[in-house]
């Protein structure tokens, strides 16, 4: 089966961990907090319930979608109005249903949705927001590492 609701859990939360270090003063916190214009005192001011919790719904919503970005397999069963249980699609899954379902496979195409979506749509807001290019490509940055993380995940997890 295409879909592995383990695995959409797991992958909810990369955007956490890969947050906790990308985000800390030692990689990009504090270049991040100056051009956002964030200051110490502000970011105690979070509410990090909220902060968190709401983290969690997006990125599960993310997850969520993803396996139709990185499973081939998703598309397959399209063609059979996903019906699962089509004798067709049963078949098919039987000779080809884990070609391509790797990590490395998940990775790449998670890369590939970092890139060519996450990376425009950060620009276009920055770009309006009148951030800099730091700014941009660090939140970026971030996204395609987690998605691509998180493709591996999905992708890879049978």
């Amino acid at each position: 089966m295409p879909f592995n609701f383990y695995a959409v859990i797991a992958a909810t939360f990369v955007t956490l961990i890969i947050g906790f270090f990308w985000y800390s003063p030692k990689v990009f916190g504090t270049i991040w907090m100056k051009e956002c214009g964030i200051t110490e005192e502000k970011a105690k001011q979070f509410n990090m319930l909220k902060v968190f919790g709401l983290t969690i719904v997006y990125s599960f919503m993310l997850a969520f979608i993803l396996p139709t970005i990185v499973n081939h397999q998703m598309g397959a069963m399209g063609l059979f109005d996903g019906n699962p249980k089509n004798p067709v699609y049963i078949e098919l899954m039987k000779t080809h249903g884990n070609v391509y379902r790797s990590f490395k496979h998940g990775a790449l195409h998670g890369f590939f949705a970092g890139l060519f979506i996450a990376l425009p749509m950060t620009a276009i807001n920055g770009l309006f927001e009148q951030k800099s290019w730091k700014y941009i490509l660090i939140n970026a940055g971030y996204w395609i590492v987690s998605l691509t993380i998180m493709g591996a995940i999905i992708c890879g997890w049978k």
